[in-house]
């Protein structure tokens, strides 16, 4: 009888190789996606109250009449204007009646909630460029 026992050997030997993730290597690879994600016009959205944020959206910015507003596509179901706000307030929503509520997130990202809809969104928060 051929035993299959040496087979599994370079298996356990490579799963036995495998350290920890380093966290600064992984938030550092999510920061690079998430930036790499808004210049190509995706950004990290959560809509009608989902837990989990997904690369769903897409942001435009244009200039309109009151300032420099963002478009953020809702993939198939429609979009928001936000008002890039000069007093201060960050971001304000552009149409409809539902306020929109900013919060920094980390470091040069901000979270910007309107009605069930979450956004996340490169931010200068102000802290070392």
């Amino acid at each position: 009888m051929i035993s299959n026992r040496g087979a599994f050997l370079p298996f356990l030997l490579l799963a036995g190789c495998s350290g920890a993730p380093d966290n600064g290597e992984l938030a550092e690879a999510e920061a690079r996606g998430s930036r790499e994600a808004a210049e190509n016009g995706r950004i990290e959205c959560a809509l009608e109250g989902a837990k989990l944020f997904d690369r769903t959206c897409t942001v435009e910015e244009m200039s309109g009449a009151d300032g420099t507003v963002l478009v953020v596509g809702r993939g198939d179901v429609g979009y928001r204007r936000l008002l890039i706000a000069t007093d201060g307030r960050g971001l304000v929503s552009a149409d409809g009646s539902e306020l929109a509520k900013v919060t920094i997130v980390g470091d040069k990202l901000i979270e910007v909630a309107v009605g069930a809809d979450r956004y996340r969104l490169p931010a200068n928060t102000g802290g070392p460029k």
